[in-house]
């Protein structure tokens, strides 16, 4: 392809992009392909001559976007927003027409110090101190691939700083703490590096977050039998609920073991703190006081497209510690002499992606204010749903709505009857799973996603999405109304059923 060729196929590109998103709305929400519809389809060999560009870029819109879940729909209200906002889609093209693999400040100048300028640009955006800053020369933020990865990143750095400090300690003995409602990324962890996790119990009464007084409970169970807990993941606005652990409770309790490294994972919700009012949920003071690191995903509600993980620490040398690999090939005269940051010692590979670019792009196009303002949607627009939960005889919130998440839940027929109130939890989780399942027929007009709180079966309804608006939320209502109504009629005719037979 030569440049008057890619000229035109860029034109193109671009104008059908902006035909998606201008048809996105009539799309179904989720693939309805089935299983093995690509890999049946396509030859089992790639092309011994080459093929007229034209040719693939229709296959594109004929093969590959009716496989395409569309996250970026407005009534998508599964798992969390994944963002693409159209500034993010440039900031991409321009980013893939410098093409490098970035593994230290001399490969691409540019690279390296527009991240360091952007993570201190978000660290001021969502309320960090002046200790997690790059610019300080102490601490600083890098950007991971996902939030899974920053978590296996810290722990690498927290277990290499404790045995550091421990050197007697054995690496059977260690142990990663998180809670039995912390994302699936500490048990990630602990397989990745071959150690134990143990999850903390958390209650409903405590609205799912953990407690200072549990934490002190495991380290004394623990610190009892041998074990070396040497990390704790917390969490502010977990998968499952929004639960935000009580962070001012587990720092005090961790200042009396200050070998334990406090990361805080705030995936989600997060970017929430770019605004003010919303910084006492976040925990944000007791974060800045206790947390050795802290990571948040501008990818999932910041309007940046996927993926741009960020992580911040407090101590950019507990990393470099841990991940120094410099052999003479990758050396400089700039890193010898101290003048520079090499972004490869921060994470787990080597190569990176010019991530920053399109962070750079959004935030200089929506501004604070514009990024306030999308955030500030998501949050309204999930009241208004929780509002229409709360007024219906038929459903109930199963925790306090978290800024743009609600969980809740089916309740049962007032005509039916029960033996004792474990057979009622059991009928309800039955009669939630139906409902949910009948939802899941739907896929095409709205997506939702199911999570189990301890042993309560409940749906999860989540906003986000750049374009939804109040009448996808009315919309959305309607099927979940439908549905609802049509489960309930079917479940107390197969209860009929089984209690005749």
């Amino acid at each position: 392809m030569d440049i008057e060729e890619f000229r035109k196929a860029g034109y193109q590109a671009i104008d059908r992009i902006c035909d998606y998103y201008s048809s996105l709305q009539e799309r179904p929400v989720v693939s309805q392909v089935q299983p093995g519809y690509l890999v049946n389809t396509l030859p089992s060999h790639p092309p011994e001559q080459a093929e007229e560009f034209t040719s693939i870029a229709d296959d594109f819109q004929k093969l590959i976007l009716p496989g395409i879940t569309h996250w970026q729909h407005p009534n998508f209200f599964a798992y969390f927003p994944t963002a693409c906002s159209l500034e993010g889609i440039l900031g991409d093209l321009y980013s893939s027409s410098v093409s490098n693999p970035g593994f230290n400040w001399l490969s691409s100048p540019a690279c390296t110090e527009l991240e360091q300028v952007v993570m201190d640009w978000c660290a001021k955006l969502i309320g960090l101190s002046e200790h997690f800053l790059n610019r300080t020369g102490v601490g600083g933020g890098v950007i991971q691939t996902t939030a899974s990865e920053a978590a296996i990143v810290v722990c690498v750095a927290a277990r290499a700083r404790y045995i550091r400090e421990h050197p007697d300690a054995k690496l059977e003995d260690l142990i990663i703490y998180t809670t039995t409602q912390t994302h699936s990324l500490g048990v990630k962890a602990g397989l990745v590096l071959g150690l134990d996790v143990r999850g903390i119990d958390v209650k409903p009464e405590d609205e799912y977050g953990l407690r200072g007084e549990a934490l002190r409970q495991a380290l004394a169970e623990d610190l009892a039998r041998g074990r070396r807990p040497f990390v704790l993941i917390a969490t502010v606005g977990t998968t499952s609920s929004g639960a935000v652990d009580n962070l001012e409770e587990v720092g005090k309790v961790l200042k009396e073991h200050p070998s334990i490294w406090l990361h805080v994972d705030s995936a989600w919700a997060g970017v929430a703190m770019a605004c003010p009012e919303f910084r006492t949920y976040g925990k944000i003071d007791a974060i800045n006081k206790y947390a050795e690191s802290y990571g948040t995903n501008f990818h999932k509600w910041g309007l940046v497209n996927f993926d741009a993980s960020m992580l911040w620490v407090r101590n950019r040398t507990n990393l470099t510690d841990a991940l120094d690999v410099t052999p003479e090939f990758l050396r400089t005269k700039q890193h010898d002499a101290g003048l520079v940051v090499d972004y490869r010692n921060w994470h787990l590979g080597l190569g990176r992606r010019f991530r920053s670019l399109k962070v750079w792009f959004v935030l200089r196009r929506y501004g604070v204010t514009g990024f306030q303002n999308h955030i500030r949607e998501g949050v309204k627009l999930n009241e208004y749903f929780a509002s229409l939960i709360r007024a219906s005889p038929d459903f109930e919130l199963v925790t306090t709505p978290s800024l743009a998440l609600s969980v809740f839940r089916l309740t049962l027929p007032s005509t039916a009857t029960f033996k004792d109130q474990e057979a009622a939890h059991a009928a309800q989780n039955e009669l939630n799973r139906a409902f949910h399942a009948r939802v899941s027929t739907e896929s095409d007009k709205i997506f939702l996603t199911q999570t189990k709180l301890n042993d309560t079966f409940c749906i999860r309804f989540s906003v986000g999405a750049q374009r939804t608006r109040k009448e996808h939320i009315d919309s959305a209502w309607a099927v979940i109304q439908a549905n609802a109504r049509a489960a309930a009629h079917e479940w107390l005719r197969s209860q009929s059923t089984a209690a005749g037979a």
